[in-house]
């Protein structure tokens, strides 16, 4: 018999998956952050590009199958239940990959601090004045770095689960199965 799907066990099923999706999202910002230590731009862009596609799709999959999980682990899990599992997964993986991005900010040494903002202001021509403004602006990184992924993250995972809670009920309403074939006296 299936149990019964509750808030605290969306809550719970979501920190699982978010802490998987926040895994994957952190290995690929690892590998890029390697790639970019070798100097070779080459290497960096390429890496960059072939890490963000296995994020962007690894992670519309793992949802997939998060969602899939979910609803054959649990008896009556609705669409609603589905989308709300995901947001929250979203949320909780968001903060991970934040604090994470955060975090390489803030222990980046200062040299390649210096070095990143010259070359943005050699290729945007900045004076002396907007060279200053810059400097406030670097000083607060970490934290905006933190707000603005958390938040791109969490409305990424919103738009996905909205998009895969929905795919996972008609999947289930074309496959053949249905509702009553899990009822909870089944033994």
């Amino acid at each position: 018999m299936k149990p019964t799907l509750d808030n605290k066990a969306i809550w719970n099923e979501s920190a699982v998956s978010g802490m998987l999706f926040g895994a994957v999202s952190i290995a690929c910002m690892m590998g890029k952050e390697a790639a970019a230590m070798s100097g070779k731009p080459f290497l960096t862009t390429l890496a960059g590009i072939v890490l963000w596609a296995v994020e962007f799709f690894g992670c519309i999959l793992l949802m997939k199958n998060r969602m899939m999980l979910l609803k054959d682990k649990y008896y009556e899990v609705k669409i609603e239940d589905s989308y709300k599992f995901g947001r929250r997964a979203a949320l909780l993986s968001g903060l991970l990959v934040a604090s994470a991005n955060a975090l390489i900010i803030l222990k980046m040494p200062a040299e390649a601090m210096d070095t990143m903002v010259g070359t943005l202001a050699s290729q945007l021509q900045l004076s002396a004045s907007e060279m200053d403004s810059v400097g406030g602006v670097i000083d607060k990184l970490p934290l905006w770095t933190f707000v603005f992924e958390w938040i791109y993250c969490f409305l990424y995972g919103t738009v996905l689960s909205a998009i895969m809670s929905r795919y996972v009920f008609i999947k289930r309403l074309f496959d053949g199965s249905s509702q009553e074939d899990q009822g909870p006296d089944e033994q």
